[in-house]
């Protein structure tokens, strides 16, 4: 079985949890509308990748880890979708989870979503010296004050500072994800926190740039949002030559950032395979 097809069916497996008769079918539907289809789960295999780098691991522990990340993006996605943020029509090709299903059962599949990534570590067996730092880990990158609920929070502010933001809104789970990957083989998850930082933070620029110039046809959801909702974001103050630039230095500091492991080799090639993937289609060819 190939990586994507184990975190497809580790997902299944976790949501298979919250599906009736266990409680409201109409919660689980909205739950599962939030998760699947599968976008490109950077996050779970970023996480499998560096446990893989690292070494020796626990697959399970390392699996367990990338889909609470996952999870936990999910939840994220339903709510910055929300009409109280962006009220995003489409997510993924189709109507976001507050359409298809209501605002109420959209605040409540985030919430469960949540609380579901944190059962999904718990339900697997590890030492608790390993545990541990693994919810530790997965807390830090979802709440205040440098999660992703920091980062929602920092849209509602007058001032903000763009790395700080994009730390947040993004970086926190690449983050939490090269964390919770070295954690998983039993390596010092804090060594290899910069890795998942910068590449977040390439994301977010990455990002930026797909909402300025990417059709929502590519994208599978609205574009134009930064401008439209006045966000901070990386063209704004520099360009697209200028967030570009930003943006190679990001893949160079995060190549840069991988600590002495056994699988650096192929952890480099997998950041920058996944680099040439984050430019609109249209960028790409002019750029060729």
């Amino acid at each position: 079985m190939d990586e994507l097809s184990r975190i497809e069916q580790a997902l299944a497996a976790a949501l298979d949890y919250s599906a009736p008769p266990a409680g409201p079918p109409k919660l689980a539907d909205a739950v599962q509308h939030a998760v699947f289809p599968r976008g490109a789960r950077l996050r779970p295999r970023l996480c499998l990748a560096v446990a893989s780098a690292c070494g020796r691991h626990d697959p399970a522990v390392a699996l367990a880890a990338g889909i609470a990340i996952e999870l936990l993006h999910c939840a994220s996605l339903v709510h910055d979708d929300l009409p109280c943020f962006d009220n995003a029509d489409t997510r993924r090709g189709r109507p976001s989870v507050h359409r298809a299903f209501g605002e109420p059962l959209a605040v409540l599949a985030g919430d469960a979503l949540i609380v579901l990534a944190f059962e999904t570590l718990a339900r697997v067996s590890m030492p608790q010296r390993q545990l541990a730092p693994l919810i530790m880990t997965l807390a830090r990158a979802g709440g205040t004050p440098h999660g992703i609920c920091a980062g929602q929070a920092y849209e509602c502010e007058p001032q903000v500072d763009l790395a700080v933001y994009q730390q947040a809104k993004t970086g926190a789970l690449f983050a939490a994800a090269t964390a919770a990957g070295a954690y998983a083989a039993g390596a010092d998850g804090v060594l290899w926190r910069h890795l998942g930082e910068a590449l977040g933070e390439a994301y977010q620029v990455a990002d930026d740039i797909r909402d300025a110039y990417a059709d929502a046809e590519e994208l599978g959801k609205p574009t134009g949002q930064d401008a439209a909702h006045g966000r901070p974001n990386a063209l704004a103050g520099q360009g697209l030559a200028g967030a570009r630039r930003q943006l190679e230095g990001l893949v160079a500091e995060a190549v840069a950032a991988i600590p002495p492991c056994s699988g650096s080799h192929d952890l480099k090639a997998l950041i920058a395979l996944e680099a040439k993937r984050l430019l609109p289609a249209k960028l790409v060819q002019v750029a060729a």
